[in-house]
């Protein structure tokens, strides 16, 4: 199946795992895990705004990972900071790149908004391969964070 369909296909199934659901822990952590599964990418998960100065790592599927990450610091920093998404072909060109694990060769990192705008956190994904993510993954990732802040991080 191409990618764009079985994203076409993953996007309502989502919906319907997290809908009416609100415990953080719980919708992220099933989030990473039928991303992962779907797609198969080598690290899946979240890293969340704990303070003005670090983002914490949340629920996750792969190896092990970086417990936190400094505000402008490497694609996820960078994507706190910018406030946009980061598709990253080869990780080893992305100055200050922090490295939780050798066998990441490329990435996508998407911010997470609250409904008042404020990042809260991003999703994190890593392949081991080079060039692995492209607009169809942003875009369509785009749309999973968007649901995540519809599901947890709506302001009333």
């Amino acid at each position: 199946m191409q990618k764009e369909a079985k994203y076409q296909e993953f996007l309502p199934e989502l919906k319907t795992l997290i809908s009416g659901e609100s415990d953080e822990v719980s919708v992220l952590a099933n989030i990473s895990a039928a991303i992962k599964e779907t797609f198969g990418f080598f690290w899946v998960g979240f890293y969340l705004v704990k303070s003005e100065q670090y983002m914490h790592l949340g629920p996750f599927q792969g190896s092990t990972a970086c417990y936190k990450i400094p505000f402008g610091r490497g694609v996820c920093g960078s994507s706190w900071k910018e406030q946009t998404t980061h598709v990253v072909p080869d990780v080893e060109e992305f100055p200050g790149h922090i490295a939780c694990s050798s066998l990441s060769r490329s990435e996508i990192v998407v911010p997470i908004f609250s409904s008042d705008r404020r990042v809260v956190g991003v999703l994190d994904i890593d392949s081991t391969e080079l060039a692995t993510f492209d607009d169809i993954d942003r875009r369509y990732l785009e749309q999973v964070c968007q649901l995540i802040t519809e599901t947890l991080y709506t302001v009333a």
